[in-house]
């Protein structure tokens, strides 16, 4: 007899909602998590006083990650303090356009109104019609398993009302929001939502040209900071009677007769399962913890194949004063255009783009707690490749943090410098090896279109049986609600095809 029913690997957000998914089941379910702290690229941490988010920076489809809570017979809204944004963003563009980005639609129309009148119609035009498409996909294909080109045949013919979207899963973020704006100024401010995905907006697939208007209906901040998703999902997994294990970290899947029957950690413990759950990269668990010599010809080839997803660089700065900002989240904006540059020159020319971009979250503006008192906690989410040409991260981690002080200083938060208490970059060879992500990519695998769908690996493996994916790495993606919606898929399946 098997020691647990299931065993999770990660307690990322997917790894903790699908252990208690188990649980409530009646499954006996642990997790193992190999570091000290839960939540993944959905964390925070404490330096100083100052409390700093890892990775996600927001909460929208809010209503998607209830989800999980309301199968667990509670509400997200109950677990969780959620702080309300408005306005969604502040943008700041390249040639000093400031554009404020309010939470309401109408709101929005009148803004765009200073801008183009034409692209204010395009809002309406584009909200509605986001609106009729997000209706049908959320349950189509964001809670449906994509386990074969049946399952995506199958998603139409489960909600017909997709057939009159169908080109949003063949055609890029980019040509869809293209079809609506016009104006450059409107084109630039929408074009980095894009990036969310870890791409540039012209390789995103179009299915997520939906962020942009799914901001305007839920949008929040957590008190206490991110931490508290993770921190909800484990405890009402908890009482569900969900174990979890920290300091933990997988090394081998045992395999008998190409089945998944458990564990072994790196200290030697071998941990049995009827069935195991991996919420960790999809390359890694195949590569590494079950090996390419168990796999069949078209898998390992599979494998191979697989791109990590691009990394990202986090700039943690503790101030005691507050920063000339006037939301919570700040915008520093491209071009579609110079996105496409940037990548470009971060994945084949191996260098940080010609000038920064990226979102600024200044945590205190919500939520004081998140600093000593009088004293402010700030994150910026920035674009670093992984590989550099010529040099490491660890060897330009110190001087780039002395850079960009001068460099953010100068060019958006004038005064910053002489109010910095703590300044620490977060690398991607950082998050390599604190959260064992590949390459320190965000969403562990890439998200273009060859990595959508049926061609991200499978909630259910085609190899190994009894072992079961979550988490960015397979359908529907990364973010917090995609990852919640992969937990639900694979709680479905584990019920369908495992005996308890």
């Amino acid at each position: 007899m098997a020691d647990y029913d299931v065993i999770v690997i990660g307690g990322g957000i997917a790894g903790l909602a699908v252990g208690g998914l188990m649980a409530k089941d009646g499954r006996k379910t642990l997790v193992l998590e190999q570091s000290e702290r839960i939540g993944g690229f959905c964390s925070t941490f404490e330096h100083k006083g100052y409390r700093f988010d890892v990775g996600t920076s927001i909460i929208e489809m809010e209503h998607v990650i209830d989800q999980f809570f309301k199968r667990m017979g509670t509400s997200l809204a109950k677990e969780v303090d959620l702080i309300p944004l408005d306005p969604v963003y502040t943008y700041l563009l390249n040639d000093g356009t400031e554009v404020k980005y309010p939470a309401s639609h109408k709101a929005v129309v009148k803004e765009f109104k200073k801008f183009s009148s034409e692209d204010a119609k395009g809002w309406v035009k584009y909200a509605e019609d986001m609106e009729d498409f997000f209706s049908g996909v959320i349950p189509a294909y964001f809670y449906s398993p994509m386990l074969t080109f049946g399952d995506m045949i199958g998603m139409f013919r489960k909600e017909p009302k997709l057939l009159k979207y169908r080109s949003l899963f063949s055609t890029s973020y980019q040509m869809v929001m293209d079809n609506y704006f016009k104006h450059p100024v409107i084109r630039e401010i929408l074009s980095f939502q894009g990036t969310f995905m870890g791409m540039p907006p012209t390789l995103v697939p179009g299915v997520f040209s939906i962020l942009p208007w799914n901001e305007h209906n839920d949008f929040y901040y957590s008190k206490g900071g991110l931490i508290a998703i993770p921190e909800a999902i484990l405890r009402v997994s908890k009482k569900a009677g969900m174990e979890f294990r920290t300091k933990a970290l997988v090394k081998k899947i045992i395999l008998k007769n190409k089945r998944a029957c458990g564990v072994t950690l790196s200290d030697g413990t071998a941990i049995t399962a009827d069935v195991v759950v991996s919420d960790i990269s999809a390359k890694t668990l195949y590569a590494d913890l079950i090996g390419l010599e168990h796999l069949g010809p078209m898998a390992r080839r599979g494998v191979k194949s697989l791109k990590n997803s691009p990394s990202a660089l986090m700039f943690f700065l503790g101030l005691d004063a507050a920063p000339p900002l006037k939301s919570h989240h700040t915008i520093l904006t491209a071009t579609p255009e110079e996105f496409d540059l940037f990548f470009d020159q971060m994945i084949t020319g191996k260098r940080l783009p010609d000038r920064q971009v990226g979102l600024i979250s200044w945590k205190t503006h919500s939520d004081p707690d998140m600093a000593p008192k009088g004293h402010h906690t700030v994150v910026m989410t920035l674009f670093g490749p992984y590989h550099l040409a010529g040099t490491d991260w660890d060897t330009i981690k110190k001087p780039l943090t002395e850079q960009y002080v001068d460099y953010f200083t100068k060019r958006y938060l004038p005064g910053m410098k002489d109010h910095i208490k703590v300044a620490m970059l977060g690398t991607p060879r950082d998050f390599e090896r604190d959260l064992l992500a590949p390459e320190g990519g965000i969403y562990q695998l890439a998200q273009d279109m060859g990595h959508s769908g049926v061609f991200r690996p499978a909630a259910k493996s085609k190899g190994i049986e009894g072992l079961y994916l979550v988490g960015a790495s397979t359908h529907p993606g990364g973010g917090v609600p995609t990852v919640i919606c992969s937990s639900i898929i694979a709680a479905e399946l584990i019920k369908k095809y495992e005996q308890k």
